[in-house]
């Protein structure tokens, strides 16, 4: 079954402006076209989607994304690219949860003290 523009923007909650932009930076290279241009997105195009948007919302590059769905298209032989990429990639998001942790705390403390502490309090911790 293929899904026009439209419908993989309603399905995927992204803007159809978005999608193109990922098609013409060369994230989405299996993604069939029509003899016009029009862009025709199957199951697997949706579940690539689906990847490069968990990447892209969770901080990586675009042109790591770029790299690392290229080498998907390589099959098993970059596996272990992939997997190191991925490892590097968690690494780089368990570090900032850790530093938005620390800044929700500070945040949390300021918000459980503001009436005593006012506004232009800084503490010296």
């Amino acid at each position: 079954m293929e899904f026009s523009i439209k419908q993989v923007a309603e399905r995927t909650q992204l803007p159809a402006s978005t999608l193109r932009f990922y098609d013409r930076a060369g994230l989405m290279p299996l993604l069939k076209k029509t003899e016009y241009g029009t862009r025709k997105y199957s199951e697997m195009d949706i579940c690539w989607l689906e990847l490069v948007r968990c990447l892209r919302d969770s901080g990586m590059p675009l042109e790591d994304i770029k790299t690392f769905m290229l080498l998907c298209l390589e099959g098993s032989s970059t596996s272990e690219q992939r997997k190191e990429m991925l490892q590097q990639h968690r690494h780089n998001i368990v570090k900032q949860m850790d530093m938005l942790n620390c800044s929700l705390g500070t945040i949390d403390y300021k918000l459980e003290h503001y009436n005593e502490i006012g506004i232009f309090h800084i503490d010296t911790k």
